[in-house]
């Protein structure tokens, strides 16, 4: 389970792919890694498979994963936002992310809104019915909040899918992935886990 903060910004030191697998290497900058334990690499919960004092850690990525993700765009030299799990005395500053990544979106614009930036994303249509306004979003594992949704099929966003927008703080955008994206760019989108639940509560109750 983590919250959404980033906590950390990795560097990817090598990438070796395999049939329909893909392992990676990341200078994480954590030095009390442990064996097993869960990372979010981009939203997306990975398992350190291999780990020395000096933060550099192995993650294998699954067929599955990379069907799903971003992951599998992912060379050596990129940077990736990391988020340790959270403990049960840890504040939850964010909300609850999973790291069970629902779909991706694709960046159309980033503008500037004072000393923030407006940055507007295409989402899938099949994600509309779990977002809100004012609701969360995770965006390659950081935790934002939704000021505007559009309507399906509207503007840039493309027939199936619908734009969101979100203003982003200096600190979120220099101190994640955030501040290197280009439009056009893809990231990994989780919704709500609570949204979801609702969902099936309220089908089969």
């Amino acid at each position: 389970m983590f919250s959404g903060i980033i906590e950390h910004l990795g560097t990817v030191t090598a990438a070796s792919r395999g049939d329909r697998s893909l392992r990676i290497a990341v200078a994480t900058g954590i030095g009390d890694l442990s064996l097993g334990e869960s990372v979010a690499v981009n939203g997306v919960c990975l398992t350190v498979t291999e780990y020395d004092a000096a933060g550099n850690a192995a993650f294998f990525i699954s067929a599955e994963t990379l069907d799903r993700t971003t992951l599998g765009r992912l060379a050596e030299g990129h940077r990736v936002n990391l988020e340790r799990a959270v403990t049960p005395a840890t504040r939850l500053s964010g909300h609850i992310v999973q790291g069970h990544v629902d779909g991706t979106a694709r960046l159309l614009s980033v503008e500037m809104a004072g000393e923030a930036r407006r940055i507007v994303f295409a989402v899938p249509a099949t994600l509309r019915r779990y977002l809100v306004e004012k609701g969360s979003i995770t965006l390659d594992g950081i935790s934002l909040t939704l000021n505007e949704i559009g309507a399906i099929g509207a503007g840039d966003a493309g027939i199936d899918a619908f734009a969101v927008a979100l203003m982003i703080i200096p600190h979120t955008w220099t101190h994640t992935t955030l501040g290197t994206m280009a439009p056009g760019d893809a990231v990994n989108v989780e919704v709500d886990v609570i949204a979801k639940y609702v969902e099936t509560l309220c089908q089969y109750r």
